[in-house]
């Protein structure tokens, strides 16, 4: 089975130095994950959660850090114990169709969070750089997909740094912006006191739960904390689990501090002065500096914003890495990736804000943390399965006190977004003019995500005997069908009159034996044979065809025996109909040398031709 996120997987040694070293060499990977639970969603609902309902939320806060805090803990010991992410192990374990539709749902998942930080990123900037409207926020933040790149080359640790140095920065803002604001510490400790006031409470609170505990952060944290290297001793492996633990539990209550520092600012500044309409990020960060008179706090507010949102994407576009290879058994370039994710999140983003106004974009950034809220249940089932289950843990799978919290923990969170659900499409059903098209639509689609959501819940406790089959990344082992006698006998071979021909053709040569035949291609790329095919006859033509016949000629002379054929049109297409159609074994193409900018300009001939052939392509 490939590793997960390869090209960092055991890359940090755990066993040099001393002691405490070896303990620090463990701290990383749960701060890489803490920054999706302070990215810019979390704020839109903390904000919006502060000036509505003042204090009375922060138990929702509290209750999802303990929640996120069990879950994450499950994520590392999956990591460590099985050397797979949930993604993988959810490939293991459920039918094909089952797995498309979880890849699918954590697909969404990521898009509606990178939308958060691609809103929010746009929003920060305009607010420290007003000339800059949101909407040209939204486009600049394309650029910041390049950061990742540039930071996963230099080694998992630099990437890490970056994201603790980015937390430190929101962390110190909010402790100012907190000295400053003054919040009544008695409110704040009415706040622990577990309370809905209304419908609209309740959204924003399945909001908040949504912001905190993030789907795509599951497969994430399983799959970093395969980034560390140690000896897998079962001594060892309980030591990997308890310090990953402890670094969980660090970073998850540092997020829990800046939540929290949102509500209360929210709280203090807002819904203590009457102002409980403040809902957006934009006008959280105008009100600051006369609420609380200080000029300070607006800048703190806005730098901090930035922070996340750019710390948030990077973990994003990792974790689109995760469930693409590890549900798929597929591999996209990482710029593409990232560039595919940023460019779902940003086509929303700017339809909203050209249609609806800058104003709209509080209620996408919370609508997009709902979204998040009611996938969740989707990829904490099936986490709790795998930790729960001896046969794939063995002697650490998790205990049982840590099973009842993970299932009431999951049992409370499909409540409330079942709840959630139910009473916002009878609504739509009751007000809207389409209420049969509702019917029609919504209501088969809420219908099977709840059939699936079963399905993932019950077949794991019905199926427990069942011998677990191992699919891994590529197809099971086969042992080699070994042909020692069989040799090349038509060996096509492309020439196209530059300095790579000579290589090309004495590599044919070497493969070849003195009965092979090597077949020489050529393809006339002119305008004429682009429109006119095998009727093209012009002098670039009458040129081509007397360079092959001196190549064979030369071949002749040699001994060797040879074939000419001409190819008209695009090489991706003439190059495969002539090697099939000739019935050659075996191909060698000389590389062009084009590099980066000229194959994404130009194409890559390469790429189009191994896809179409079905004989062994030597490339020289």
């Amino acid at each position: 089975m490939n590793k997960s996120l390869e090209e960092v997987n055991a890359t940090v040694n755990t066993n040099r130095g001393s002691g405490l070293r070896k303990i620090l060499a463990f701290f990383g990977p749960a701060y890489m994950i803490s920054v999706g639970y302070m990215d810019p969603g979390n704020w839109a609902t903390d904000i919006a959660g502060g000036s509505k309902f003042g204090y009375s939320l922060i138990w929702v806060l509290v209750m999802s850090n303990l929640i996120a805090l069990l879950l994450q803990s499950h994520c590392a010991r999956l990591g460590v114990v099985s050397g797979k992410d949930l993604a993988q192990a959810s490939r293991e374990n459920y039918p094909r169709m089952v797995n498309l539709f979880l890849y699918l749902l954590a697909e969404i998942a990521i898009a509606a969070c990178d939308l958060a930080e691609v809103i929010g990123m746009a929003i920060g900037i305009h607010l420290l750089f007003p000339g800059v409207s949101i909407l040209a926020g939204v486009c600049i933040t394309v650029f910041d997909s390049f950061i990742l790149l540039f930071l996963l080359n230099r080694g998992i640790r630099k990437l890490e740094a970056f994201i603790i140095s980015l937390i430190a920065l929101i962390g110190l803002s909010f402790f100012i912006e907190l000295i400053i604001a003054k919040p009544a510490g008695g409110a704040i400790v009415s706040g622990l006191l577990p309370f809905i006031e209304n419908d609209e409470a309740l959204y924003i609170a399945i909001g908040i739960i949504g912001a905190t505990v993030m789907p795509h952060n599951l497969y994430l944290h399983s799959s970093l904390v395969q980034t560390r290297a140690f000896k897998r001793t079962p001594l060892d492996i309980k030591r990997a689990i308890r310090f990953n633990t402890a670094d969980s539990a660090i970073a998850l209550n540092l997020a829990l501090f800046v939540n929290a520092a949102i509500l209360i600012l929210s709280a203090a500044t807002f819904y203590k002065n009457g102002r409980h309409d403040v809902v957006e990020i934009q006008d959280a960060h105008q009100l600051l500096s006369p609420m609380l008179g200080s000029s300070l706090a607006p800048v703190l507010f806005a730098v901090a914003l930035i922070a996340a949102g750019q710390s948030s994407t990077i973990t994003g576009t990792l974790a689109g890495q995760v469930v693409m290879e590890g549900y798929l058994n597929f591999r996209l370039q990482p710029w593409i990736r990232r560039l595919l994710t940023r460019l779902i999140a940003i086509v929303p983003a700017l339809l909203t804000i050209v249609i609806l106004g800058d104003g709209a974009t509080g209620k996408l950034l919370i609508l997009s943390q709902v979204i998040l809220s009611l996938q969740l249940g989707f990829a904490i089932i099936p986490l709790i399965h795998f930790v729960s289950d001896k046969r794939k843990m063995g002697e650490f799978v998790i205990p049982l006190w840590q099973k009842i919290l993970s299932w009431c923990a999951a049992i409370i969170i499909i409540a409330l977004n079942v709840k959630l659900v139910y009473g916002e499409i009878s609504n739509l059903i009751l007000t809207s003019q389409h209420s049969i098209l509702i019917s029609f639509t919504l209501v088969p689609i809420c219908v099977f995500c709840f059939l699936m959501l079963l399905y993932i819940l019950l077949v794991p406790f019905l199926t427990r005997k069942k011998v677990e089959q191992d699919k891994g990344f590529h197809e099971d082992y086969r042992p080699l069908a070994l042909d020692l006698q069989s040799e090349s006998k038509r060996i096509a071979v492309t020439v196209d009159f530059g300095a790579s021909d000579n290589k090309a053709i004495n590599k044919a040569l070497q493969l070849g034996s003195k009965n092979s035949v090597l077949v020489l291609i050529h393809v006339l790329e002119s305008t004429n044979a682009v429109v006119f095919g095998e009727d093209a006859y012009d002098l670039e033509r009458e040129e081509d065809v007397g360079k092959l016949k001196q190549y064979q000629q030369q071949l002749q002379e040699a001994g060797i025996n040879s074939e000419i054929h001409l190819g008209f049109g695009n090489p991706k297409v003439a190059i495969p109909k002539l090697v099939n159609g000739n019935n050659c074994d075996m191909l060698v193409m000389g590389t062009h040398g084009h590099k980066t900018l000229k194959d994404i300009l130009l194409g890559t001939t390469i790429e189009s031709v191994r896809h179409a052939v079905t004989i062994p392509l030597v490339l020289v």
